[in-house]
């Protein structure tokens, strides 16, 4: 049985939990100074270049605090938007191990994936589970090995186990040309390539053997924990592939370890939306959100678009179709019941008058929120139609042809009930039906799970969650709309809009430093940071922080600079025309604006080396694109809005053979978090300040309440943002202390001050470097750097 905790001799200094011979002077500051805050329940914003080496000092401060005997913290939890980081977080932790003092145990650590990463029949595409159902099919599998084995059942998890081994033993002694063992993470396991079944015919229950073995592992009373079968504390950091090679070997569910040991090692590495998610955090990684977790969140200029994604949500008009039809199932249970002679009684009847009186639902509820979401179909249809009817006249004929569109149901800069609720009010559609919803939905989930034995997330669920949180939630900081998504089903009507769209009500959380401050304050404290946090004033603001603050949490903060020797790297602040709307006018125009820019582009994709460019938007960049290939000799690669797997393979044939250029929106997935180390880089060029769109009525909403809360709502939801993300696409070029590159930002908005310049949200050393430079001048710049360092 493993330890459940670490005995490891007691700390003096995070000296010796330091993964290198010597912190750099901006390292020591920064653990330091985040050492300090955490002792008071506090928390340091930094901002770290390249190079500062941020992910060790994070480490080194939040150990310090959990190996201190004094100390309350018991673990480090790191969150991180970007798989890249990720890795190197894991990287950090085993080079802290490999260097710790031999007195002290390793660091325990463990990544947590989700269960398509550890389900060992997901793994390998056996037992009728892949990416796409394994989230339903293991709780349905997990629910019915529940049954099998609760009080009154017909076995144990233990029999249930030992039945699954038996069946390759006597297959292997039968002679009969041996088991066939499922193997996964390079392990065989004891159980064959496909799930289980209990009892015979049409009276068999399928059931999972490698969670029927975690149950029979599993104390009375006592640690989950317990039941992982090997030592987990003196491992050091277990990731992915270990974990589920160590726990299938030994016959029992990697997830469920998983989920057992997280609370007892002392660095999990996760992503936000362990933390953020309020599904996620509730269900599994709730135990490590208390006052004993020092918390790390990297890439933290992410953070607040991040989690407004995750506390927002929104329900889609087939999902209401589908409700509909699953509460219609279990109404006609009921109904035929009622209409049936004494004598043909329904055991699916009773099953569902019995959970409904268990659970206190009335059957006139399930009645109530049929009808409401078929009266919202209906009301979805109509707008729909009158908005198509009214922008895009003889749609009709041009289904294929239709482009995404937003259908505001409120003034976007005059918070007031929305046009949804206000029509379901003059429907009868009162608070009744929206209050009670949710609940509704999870009691009809839980009885077709029983009545139909299937395996599936059910439409009835989400209704119900997103009509409960439509009708709770305020109108100041939250905006309801229509969105209009580009699909394609064939099975609608040719003239109907449902075979072209998807229509979904949006729920959208405009403003959530509450959600991200109330969170944080759950923490004992820890680090936020990120290689562009400036300003950092901003940022406080946006993410909570000054909430906390206020609240008796303090916040320190740090920012630092480019470490690198000056003389390898040149920096452009290009004085061409503001690559506004108005100046550049519609990809294909022919004006100064567009020229100057693509002027400066290609002067800098002349650079010696792979040279990356990018553009406000895709539409811009395969403009530009096609520009730069008329004028450069080197190839010209494009991306463009796709799959992970395109970009995937885009980026390697970027980093092959001879140099390229790679052109791309600075708001795509190749600007941040990609690792563009050694030569893979020479040069980047940003052309424009990459604002969203404005005129989206989201947009507007986002802006009007953050006038509302933060004084400025187009500098801190639009500008700051914008200015972060051209300053990720520009720091992919050093990346080490022997790396030589150009950065270029053209446009002048980023060279001279005036009504709408963004100079002033570059960091101070920033500005210094990116000294303005006219376009007729950049070319002597570029060519004159490259002759010194050719």
């Amino acid at each position: 049985m493993p330890k459940l905790a670490a005995a490891h001799p007691s700390v003096v200094s995070w000296r010796d939990l330091f993964g290198h011979p010597e912190p750099y002077p901006e390292q020591r500051d920064g653990i330091e100074a985040a050492v300090d805050a955490a002792d008071d329940g506090g928390f340091l914003a930094l901002e770290g270049a390249c190079g500062t080496g941020k992910t060790m000092l994070a480490l080194s401060a939040g150990l310090d605090r959990v190996r201190d005997p004094d100390s309350e913290f018991e673990r480090v939890l790191v969150l991180t938007s970007v798989k890249q980081q990720l890795r190197q977080f894991e990287a950090d932790l085993r080079t802290i191990n490999e260097n710790l003092p031999e007195a002290y145990d390793p660091v325990s650590g463990l990544t947590l994936v989700g269960k398509a990463d550890v389900c060992p029949y997901a793994r390998e595409n056996r037992g009728g589970v892949d990416d796409e159902n394994v989230y339903d099919r293991c709780e349905g599998l997990r629910e019915r090995t529940r049954n099998l084995t609760a009080d009154g059942g017909p076995t144990t998890a233990d029999a249930l186990a030992s039945q699954a081994r038996s069946q390759q033993v006597g297959i292997a002694d039968s002679g009969g040309g041996g088991a066939d063992y499922l193997e996964t993470a390079g392990e065989p396991t004891p159980y064959r390539p496909d799930t289980e079944e209990y009892g015979t015919g049409t009276g068999s229950t399928e059931y999972c053997p490698f969670y029927a073995q975690y149950l029979a592992d599993l104390p009375e009373d006592g640690d989950p924990a317990e039941a992982v079968p090997f030592d987990f504390t003196d491992r050091g950091l277990i990731d992915t592939e270990e974990l589920v090679g160590l726990a299938a070997s030994h016959g029992t569910c990697p997830h469920s370890v998983m989920g057992a040991i997280l609370g007892h090692v002392e660095v999990v590495i996760g992503n936000y939306y362990h933390a953020f998610d309020p599904t996620t955090s509730g269900q599994f990684t709730g135990a490590l959100v208390d006052d004993s977790t020092f918390v790390v969140c990297d890439e933290a200029h992410m953070l607040e678009p991040r989690v407004r994604d995750l506390v927002s949500d929104g329900v889609g008009d087939r999902t209401l179709r589908d409700a509909v039809s699953e509460l219609t199932r279990i109404l006609q249970a009921v109904e035929f019941d009622d209409e049936s002679t004494p004598s043909t009684g329904n055991d699916d009847a009773d099953l569902v008058r019995g959970e409904l009186q268990e659970s206190d639902v009335k059957l006139d509820e399930l009645r109530n929120l049929r009808d409401f979401c078929e009266s919202l179909r209906e009301e979805l249809d109509r707008r729909v139609k009158a908005h198509l009817d009214r922008e895009r006249p003889g749609w009709r004929a041009e289904l294929t042809e239709l482009d995404d569109h937003e259908l505001p149901l409120r003034d976007p800069e005059t918070p007031q009930p929305d046009e949804i609720t206000e029509w379901a009010e003059r429907e009868g559609f009162g608070e009744a039906v929206w209050a009670r919803a949710e609940v509704v939905g999870a009691v009809v989930a839980r009885i077709l799970n029983e009545v139909e034995d299937e395996d599936a997330s059910r439409a009835v669920t989400t209704v119900g969650r997103v009509l409960n949180a439509w009708y709770r939630e305020d109108h100041e900081s939250f905006f309801r709309e229509i969105e209009l998504s580009r699909t394609w089903d064939e099975s609608e009507r040719p003239d109907s809009w449902r075979r072209a769209y998807n229509a979904r009500l949006s729920l959208h959380n405009c403003v959530p430093s509450r959600a991200i401050g109330d969170r944080l304050a759950e923490f004992g404290g820890g680090v936020l940071m990120s290689a562009t946090l400036e300003p950092l004033d901003v940022f406080r603001e946006v993410t909570g922080l000054n909430h906390l603050e206020a609240e008796g949490r303090p916040v320190t903060t740090r920012s630092y600079g480019l470490g690198f020797p000056e003389g390898n790297r040149e920096s452009f602040a290009v004085d061409a025309p503001k690559f506004t709307y108005g100046n550049r006018g519609a990809p294909g125009e022919e004006n100064d604006c567009r020229r100057m820019h693509v002027d400066a582009a290609a002067t800098v994709a002349r650079s010696p080396g792979n040279v990356l460019v990018g553009m406000p938007s895709y539409g811009e960049a395969e403009w530009m694109a096609g520009e730069l290939e008329d004028r450069l000799e080197k190839p010209v690669l494009l991306d463009s809005s796709s799959t992970d797997e395109v970009t995937e393979e885009l980026k390697a044939e970027f980093f092959r053979g001879e140099p390229k250029v790679l052109v791309t929106s600075i708001r795509g997935t190749l600007t941040e978090g990609v690792d563009y180390q050694g030569d893979r880089l020479a040069a980047a060029v940003v052309c424009g300040v990459p604002i969203i769109n404005t005129a989206s009525p989201r947009t507007r909403a986002v802006r009007t309440a953050y006038d509302r809360e933060f004084g400025d709502g187009f500098e801190t939801a639009l500008t700051v943002p914008a200015v972060r993300k051209a300053r990720q696409a520009i720091g992919r070029v050093i990346r080490g202390p022997d790396e030589v590159g150009i950065r270029a930002l053209v446009d002048a908005r980023y060279a001279r001050e005036s009504w709408n310049s963004v100079r002033e949200y570059l960091p101070e050393r920033e500005r210094e470097e990116f000294q303005p430079v006219s376009p007729d001048m950049l070319e002597f710049g570029v060519e004159r750097f490259w002759d010194q360092h050719r």
